[in-house]
């Protein structure tokens, strides 16, 4: 059962899975009863942008909340949406890309919750999720592929329609959402499908890597000295 549920082809996906699944299970055995308090959420690793203002090593939470998640109901929606967009986006960027645009449409999207709702304390992959979401949108424009764009237009549509729902939930970072979609955006740019691996041209992949970086840089700047 559970090898026809993991697909070994799909190494990534898997190991996300089995980690947020990992940490997941142990704020339920550690804190039961108290698995979803801001507390509980913060300890285990969730985003909470006043405690990096006040001690900037903390900057490594903008990766871990990635794998934190409020509830049953956040945890089961973003693994299932994991397992579908993974097994299909890991096989049309292969492992090591598919790994760096979820990681850095992520930490894009927690950047953002810290620098726009700083006291609040938030997690969750969906960040890394809307990272896919937009850069799959973003291909339905500049791929060369048939397939592609037309996955591309698939992705455009459940993008909208996510950020769309999100305004409907005060529970839902929207902040989040949308660091992690200009993530994904500016990461595609410089790590494109491995099908597509000249998509863009040097000077486009180096525009959206200093995009990035350029967008953290200033984010974090005024973030610590205003």
């Amino acid at each position: 059962m559970i090898k026809q549920l993991f697909d070994k082809r799909y190494p990534v996906t898997n190991g996300l899975l089995v980690l947020t699944t990992v940490v997941f299970l142990l704020i339920q055995v550690l804190r039961f009863g108290q698995t979803t308090t801001a507390y509980t959420i913060f300890e285990f690793g969730g985003m909470y942008g006043e405690m990096v203002r006040y001690d900037p090593t903390q900057i490594w939470r903008l990766i871990s909340p990635i794998f934190v998640h409020i509830g049953w109901e956040h945890f089961l929606f973003n693994s299932i949406t994991l397992l579908g967009l993974g097994y299909q986006l890991e096989g049309i960027f292969g492992h090591r890309r598919f790994f760096l645009l979820y990681l850095l449409s992520g930490m894009m999207g927690n950047l953002f919750v810290l620098f726009f709702t700083p006291d609040v304390v938030g997690a969750g992959a969906s960040t890394s999720l809307f990272g896919l979401f937009a850069a799959m949108a973003l291909l339905r424009k500049f791929s060369r592929s048939p397939y592609l764009r037309v996955l591309g237009q698939r992705y455009m549509v459940l993008l909208g329609l996510n950020l769309a729902l999100g305004l409907f939930n005060p529970a839902i970072s929207m902040a989040g959402h949308i660091g992690g979609a200009v993530g994904g955006c500016l990461t595609v740019l410089f790590i494109p499908p491995l099908m597509e691996k000249n998509l863009f041209t040097p000077s486009q992949k180096s525009y959206g890597m200093a995009a990035y970086l350029g967008l953290t840089v200033l984010l974090l700047a005024i973030f610590w000295l205003l």
